[in-house]
């Protein structure tokens, strides 16, 4: 019988279209694609090309593979299932340029931040949407290539209703790329998620790994400071967070109320532990040496946004939007000594 169950749920999507085929895309498309799944990644011309050639070559922590992925620049068909795994800013831009395919589609969402749902919500109907946490890392800088650097783990929910059979059936094929989970608190999760990521302005301005971040005391602190002010907002505007795989709610909380150097030890050890054989740069960083807009204004900048509503100062996160832009605008990395100096 259980068998028959697998079998059936496996069946039950046929055709899954990846709109926005970067670092997390390309990798689940890739992922999807080695377990059987129907494939179609829909991305920018150069990474396009380069699969079309050559395949989508997979490294890192899953092995080494290459996927002959079908790949095009334009959605031109119905898919049975749509991963919209375009950066933030360009969500809405994506589903209206691809709405005429999508009508009645499953369409789950996969944006850092927490904006992403309501944006997709301004266009489809709400109950065609799903919503995935990411708790993996990838490096995307070539076309054609992407590095898996932490495999991880997703999350998924409907934000805007609760658990049903089409959630379930989801999960069960996205968790024959990645581990997958079901939460009745999506929203939440989102919210935790993005704490965690506050500190990916720093990679972004400094051209650091992430484990050079938290080796050097000042950026640690900074990167203590950031989410501190993000929970203190987030706790003023009575958000109720949903822990995440190695990250749980309860210790995230007590970081408001430790001395600055024991929490900076505490992250500093966990990204440590979390170290592998292949650099952890964040997306915001990757963003910036691909030349591309980033997230940060749906990253600190929600923060910045939130506090605003609630009267809550934000003048960390609010400097940190600041100079990621200034990154994004120059093209010239920041040193330790002048980041302290934009902070004093």
């Amino acid at each position: 019988m259980t068998g028959k169950v697998e079998m059936l749920k496996e069946q039950a999507i046929c055709r899954i279209a990846v709109i926005g085929a970067g670092a997390i895309g390309s990798t689940l498309g890739a992922l999807l694609h080695r377990a059987g799944q129907n494939i179609v990644l829909i991305g920018r011309p150069a990474h396009i090309a380069a699969i079309r050639q050559d395949g989508l070559r997979v490294d890192g922590e899953m092995g080494d593979f290459m996927a002959p992925v079908e790949a095009t620049e334009t959605l031109n068909f119905r898919p049975d299932l749509a991963l919209l795994t375009v950066k933030a800013q360009d969500v809405v831009a994506a589903v209206k340029a691809n709405q005429a395919f999508l009508n009645d589609v499953p369409v789950v969402t996969f944006q850092n931040g927490i904006r992403s749902d309501d944006l997709v919500a301004s266009i489809l109907p709400p109950e065609q949407i799903l919503s995935a946490v990411v708790l993996m890392n990838v490096t995307y800088l070539l076309p054609g290539k992407v590095t898996v650097v932490y495999q991880g783990k997703l999350i998924l929910g409907r934000p805007f209703g609760s658990r049903d059979g089409k959630l379930e059936d989801v999960a069960h094929i996205l968790n024959q790329a990645v581990p997958t989970r079901v939460t009745d608190n999506i929203q939440g999760a989102h919210w935790l998620k993005l704490i965690v990521n506050l500190n990916n302005a720093l990679p972004a301005i400094t051209n650091y790994t992430m484990s050079q971040v938290y080796a050097n005391a000042s950026l640690c602190n900074l990167a203590v400071g950031l989410m501190r002010e993000g929970l203190r907002v987030i706790e003023r505007a009575n958000i109720r967070l949903e822990s995440l795989p190695e990250v749980s709610v309860g210790l995230t909380k007590l970081m408001k109320w430790m001395p600055s150097g024991i929490a900076g030890r505490i992250v500093a050890a966990k990204v440590r532990r979390l170290k592998t054989a292949w650099p952890r740069l964040g997306s915001t960083l990757q963003s910036i040496q691909r030349g591309r807009p980033t997230e940060i204004d749906y990253l600190n900048g929600e923060i910045v946004e939130l506090g605003k509503r609630y009267g809550e100062a934000t003048p960390l996160n609010s400097k940190i939007v600041e100079l990621v832009h200034q990154v994004e605008r120059t093209r010239q990395f920041l040193s330790v000594e002048e980041i302290r100096q934009a902070f004093t």
